[in-house]
C-alpha cells in the first residue's frame, strides 16, 4: 500500500505538470478529477494507480523526450517501481493497423509512463528537459 499510494501522488503531480506543459496536447489520467470515469474510478477503487498516457503537440518532441530522458527508462514493459516511459505505436500496438490505431487514440504523438517511486520533482525535472 505505501508503494502505491507514493506512485500514486507522484503520478498526480506528474500529470498536473503535462497538463500545464505548452508542449503537450492531452493527458489522459484517471486521477484527475475532470478525467471521464473519475467519478465512477472513485466509488469503485480506492486509487488511481500510476499509468499516465499524454499526447505531445508534434511527433517531433515525442520521438525527442523517449530518446533525451535520463532517469526515466525507456521501456516496453510497465508497471515497476521506478519511473518507465514507452511508444505504444511501435512497441505494444505495432502490428494494429493504422486507422484502428488512430480511431484508438494510439497515434505517433502517444507516450505512456508508469510513475515510479522517484521524487516527484525528479520525475518532471527529467521530463521537462527532455522536451526542452
Amino acid at each position: 500500500p505505501i508503494r502505491m499510494e507514493r506512485q500514486q501522488e507522484n503520478a498526480l503531480k506528474v500529470a498536473n505538470w503535462l497538463r500545464s506543459n505548452p508542449k503537450v496536447d492531452k493527458v489522459y489520467y484517471i486521477g484527475l478529477p475532470d478525467f471521464p470515469g473519475y467519478d465512477v474510478n472513485a466509488s469503485q477503487a480506492r486509487g488511481t494507480g500510476s499509468m499516465i498516457s499524454f499526447s505531445t503537440k508534434d511527433v517531433e518532441t515525442a520521438h525527442k523526450t523517449l530518446q533525451t530522458v535520463k532517469m526515466i527508462t525507456f521501456a516496453e514493459s510497465l508497471g515497476g517501481t521506478e519511473s518507465l516511459i514507452t511508444y505504444p505505436m511501435m512497441q505494444t500496438h505495432p502490428d494494429v493497423p493504422k486507422e484502428r490505431r488512430e480511431a484508438l487514440g494510439i497515434t505517433d504523438k502517444l507516450l505512456r509512463l508508469s510513475v515510479g517511486l522517484e521524487a516527484a520533482d525528479d520525475i518532471i525535472a527529467d521530463l521537462a528537459q527532455a522536451m526542452e
